[in-house]
């Protein structure tokens, strides 16, 4: 079998400040940008690879979803422990301080993990996790 990851799926709850710190900040490529119902899915990516990419979503666009699963998964994106993604980069350190002098909020410095990766981690606007590994 030949599988690959073609999207995965963060919620957003500002389109415009997702798309200050996915595109202006890390630097992603806007793929598409889709409006329904008042609602936005902006689709994003690492310049130079198109086969992969992120769908910044609305958490209430689900008709499956409950007002009261809506109101949990607000609260949980809050806490920043709805989403998260795990990025990778070559240069560590300069894409750390590049993201923190963009103004996002740091949850973790540079650091040595102990399971053998060295990474560091944000949140986006929206409160999911991003951490950026180093590639070696």
């Amino acid at each position: 079998m030949d599988i690959t990851i073609h999207a995965s799926f963060l919620p957003q709850d500002d389109p415009d400040a997702a798309l200050g710190f996915y595109r202006d900040i890390l630097g992603f490529e806007v793929r598409n940008d889709v409006g329904y119902d008042g609602m936005r899915w902006i689709t994003v990516g690492p310049p130079g690879r198109p086969g992969t990419s992120i769908v910044l979503h609305p958490p209430a666009a689900d008709p499956g979803v409950t007002d009261e699963e809506r109101r949990t998964i607000t609260e949980m994106m809050a806490k920043g422990t709805y989403g998260g993604i795990l990025l990778a980069t070559a240069d560590l350190d300069g894409t750390f301080e590049k993201v923190q002098a963009g103004g996002a909020e740091v949850v973790q410095e540079p650091t040595e993990q102990p399971y053998g990766v060295r990474d560091c981690a944000f949140r986006d606007p929206a409160g999911n996790m991003i951490r950026i590994q180093e590639q070696r």
